[in-house]
């Protein structure tokens, strides 16, 4: 089966400053892969980088088979950590907006899903809290029928009684023939839902693995992470 997605020898410097060093990995389609890390280790550049918002790089990145496009962008939904909403928008004017721009987002799905979080259509995003606005645009973002979503922390201001519901989201909503790239800092959360990791430190990709190997080892995906990144505590 062909990878969703393929990065080879991917390098990325700010001046003096290697942000990636060599990055190597490949997504299969159906997967759903943790990218973890702490602050400041790369995986935004990356998400940048695959999303096509930052161009100069060296190295091989491919989607669906094609480098970083027009054609890449249309297959890509991805879910910045900061809504890029106005503040004016409300739910009904949010979903409107997504069905004119994106030609695989699904409208009438979109409505039930808002109605289900028990968001108000007529609402302003300014007045919503942040959990009502990351629900919104994770919602808009699974609407789409794309082969690629990256989500960067979909649940940050979510409260905990309501991060089952949005992993359920995630898991029940994304083509079977699709993979999805998520970063967060909440792995104790999210890691049941994880097929793969990837962990990146100093710009390196320094675990690649299968969940499965890991947990045959008795170990969690957090416990995992606070051994590679024991520095950080």
């Amino acid at each position: 089966m062909e990878n969703i997605l393929t990065v080879s020898s991917l390098k990325k410097s700010y001046g003096r400053k290697v942000v990636l060093d060599g990055i190597d990995f490949s997504v299969n389609p159906g997967q759903i892969i943790g990218l973890l890390g702490p602050n400041g280790c790369g995986k935004t550049t990356l998400i940048k980088i695959l999303t096509g918002l930052i161009k100069d790089y060296s190295g091989t990145v491919r989607i669906n088979n094609e480098e970083i496009g027009s054609y890449t962008k249309g297959i890509v939904a991805y879910l910045p950590e900061k809504s890029y909403l106005p503040d004016w928008m409300k739910p009904k004017d949010a979903i409107e907006y997504f069905a004119s721009f994106y030609e695989d987002f699904d409208e009438a799905k979109a409505q039930s899903m808002v109605a289900a979080f028990g968001l108000d259509f007529g609402q302003r995003l300014k007045t919503m809290s942040k959990g009502q606005q990351e629900k919104l645009n994770l919602v808009l973002v699974m609407c789409r029928r794309a082969k690629l979503y990256i989500l960067d922390e979909p649940l940050g201001g979510v409260d905990p009684a309501a991060r089952s519901k949005i992993l359920d989201l995630i898991m029940n909503n994304y083509a079977k023939d699709a993979s999805v790239i998520l970063s967060t800092h909440l792995i104790s959360d999210v890691e049941y839902i994880f097929d793969r990791v990837l962990m990146i430190s100093g710009g390196k990709l320094i675990v690649d693995s299968a969940v499965n190997e890991l947990r045959q080892r008795g170990k969690s995906i957090e416990d995992v992470f606070k051994e590679v990144f024991s520095y950080a505590w």
